[in-house]
């Protein structure tokens, strides 16, 4: 079974090469394609404070996803971990989502900071962050190599 998808816009920002820290501050513009929604398919979502963006991972070499696992960013000091425990570009299908904060929307402009998307990533579709919609748990549990690997990436 495969599926079309087709981007309905796509992140304008001043970071274009692909890095993996330091997203906290960067403000990026999700410009939306006039050809694909009407002009008022945002109205409201200003109200939010949060948006999830869907994406794609556009510059990533189909020769070098992993489907198996790897040592998250390459630290061979870290176990080995499964591509699906991990939230790594070089995956099947070469999909983000990111949950980011709502400057301000201006039609079909959005200006969010803390975006995780380069420069030219097609955006695939945006969702307003609910907080009904996050299951109710007072504990999470993660591995103790994520806050290695992610110590500096906001």
């Amino acid at each position: 079974m495969t599926f079309d998808v087709s981007p309905i816009g796509i992140v304008r920002s001043d970071r274009a090469d692909v890095v993996d820290d330091n997203w906290g501050s960067v403000e990026s513009v999700i410009d939306l394609d006039r050809t694909v929604l009407d002009v008022d398919a945002t109205l409201g979502l200003a109200e939010f404070s949060h948006l999830e963006v869907v994406y794609a991972f556009h510059r990533c070499d189909p020769a070098a996803t992993t489907i198996g696992s790897r040592h998250p960013r390459g630290d061979t000091t870290l176990p080995r971990v499964g591509v699906l425990a991990q939230r790594v570009k070089d995956r099947p299908n070469h999909l983000g989502v990111s949950r980011c904060e709502i400057v301000d929307v201006d039609g079909l402009r959005i200006r969010v900071r803390g975006l995780d998307a380069i420069d030219g990533s097609p955006v695939l579709d945006v969702k307003p962050f609910l907080q009904s919609m996050v299951p109710e748990r007072a504990d999470v549990t993660e591995p103790t190599w994520v806050a290695s690997v992610m110590k500096n990436y906001f």
